[in-house]
Formats: structure tokens, C-alpha cells, sequence
């Protein structure tokens, strides 16, 4: 997700997926739909708290992409510790 004027707060968003435009209350568990399971098997374990953490870190696109690779490269690496 890019940074919009919002900061994120719209009322609707756009699944991944399949496409389809949702509330955005209804699209906090990306697992939580068959259309997302059909097409990816990859897991997401704080796919969300690693996404809002870089978009708090970055002032814009290439720093959010920047700040992702980072917070999720970090995240990685505490799991195969656990």
C-alpha cells in the first residue's frame, strides 16, 4: 500500500488478490478469504504490523520500500531464531 493523502484511513480498499474493493475494517486478515489462499501460499505472520511500521518509518515511496525491505528482512531473521 502507498502512502495516500489519508495516510491510510480510507473507507475502502482494493484486494490484492482478486481485485475487489472492500471496506477497509473487512481487510485486515489477508488470509482470511479463499481468493487469497488460491493464489498465494507464502506466510504473512505480521504482514500488517510489519506494513504499518514501515509506512511510520517513511516519508515516501522509495523510503517505505526501503523501510519494508529492512523491518521485514529484520522480522525474518527473528523467527528462524525462535
Amino acid at each position: 500500500m502507498w502512502r495516500s493523502p489519508d495516510r491510510g484511513r480510507g473507507r475502502e480498499v482494493t484486494c490484492i488478490a482478486c481485485g475487489e474493493t472492500v471496506p477497509r475494517s473487512k481487510a485486515r486478515e489477508y488470509d482470511s478469504k479463499p481468493c487469497d489462499r488460491d493464489r498465494c501460499h507464502q506466510p504473512r505472520s505480521d504482514l500488517e504490523a510489519v506494513l504499518e511500521d514501515a509506512e511510520a518509518a517513511a516519508d515516501g515511496e522509495e523510503s517505505f520500500v526501503g523501510a519494508y525491505l529492512d523491518l521485514a528482512e529484520r522480522h525474518d531473521e527473528s523467527v528462524e531464531e525462535r
